[in-house]
């Protein structure tokens, strides 16, 4: 039976404090990675772009309610020979079907209370357009026109801009320049530069109208010759588009 011999080596020393010491910096250099903050350094900045732009579209209300009639027959006749003849009257103003739309269109029937009793009495009819007119020029002869054709409700003059989209563009690009100013500004003041863009908000609106000067009409002629019943100035004025936008950056 032959001898078995085992044979035993020791590490050094030298390569035990080695393991200890090697395992003591990586677990000092994890924690040291744990609480480094690798939160990015960002800045948030403002800029307002603003922009005039002279409206070039009108919408009128026009209108015609019957008052008290006796039937509901009466009453929608009435009404119907009335709004025919004020439709042709703007058409001859120079306002084309497609800007002439129905805004609201009723038939109610009116009571009176006797001994404190209702009672019907008749019947009133109501009809509202909602009129377009591109020739600013002619906002008052629409208006005296209609008017002059039987219209008893005429007004709430509302001024547009057609192509407010190319209005709040311009607004929005000056609105980023002033804020792209403002940060490169910053980020040289603080040493850095300007990253990539890590947010981006806008608002925007449009002010009043603010008038301008007013081109008025002494007078105008209406359908068939005859004077038109009203021929106010109606200034257009200028309406302000504003836009409001944030820009977040990154800074390195």
């Amino acid at each position: 039976m032959s001898d078995v011999h085992i044979l035993k080596i020791r590490p050094p020393v030298w390569a035990i404090l080695f393991v200890i010491v090697a395992g003591g910096f990586f677990y000092l250099g994890g924690k040291w990675i744990d609480a480094a903050d690798h939160t990015p350094t960002t800045i948030s900045v403002s800029g307002e772009g603003k922009v005039f732009g002279a409206p070039d579209i009108a919408s009128l209300s026009l209108g015609m309610t019957t008052g008290r009639k006796a039937t509901s027959t009466d009453a929608m006749a009435s009404l119907s020979k009335t709004m025919n003849a004020v439709l042709a009257a703007v058409k001859a103003a120079g306002v084309e079907d497609k800007d002439i739309s129905t805004e609201q269109l009723s038939l109610n029937p009116s009571y009176d209370y006797t001994n404190g009793q209702q009672v019907l009495k008749g019947y009133e009819a109501t009809q509202s357009l909602t009129v377009k007119v591109h020739n600013l020029d002619k906002v008052s002869t629409v208006l005296g026109a209609a008017t002059s054709a039987g219209a008893n409700q005429a007004g709430n003059v509302d001024f547009q801009i057609d192509n407010m989209d190319k209005i709040r563009s311009q607004a929005r690009e000056q609105a980023i320049a002033q804020a792209r100013g403002k940060a490169q500004t910053l980020a040289q003041d603080l040493g850095m530069r300007l990253g990539s863009i890590k947010g981006f908000t806008e608002d925007n609106g449009v002010t009043p109208p603010m008038p301008y000067a007013a081109k008025a009409m002494d007078s105008a002629v209406g359908v068939g010759g005859g004077p038109v019943a009203v021929a106010t100035p109606v200034p257009s004025g200028q309406q302000e588009v504003l836009s409001d936008v944030t820009i977040t950056y990154d800074l390195k």
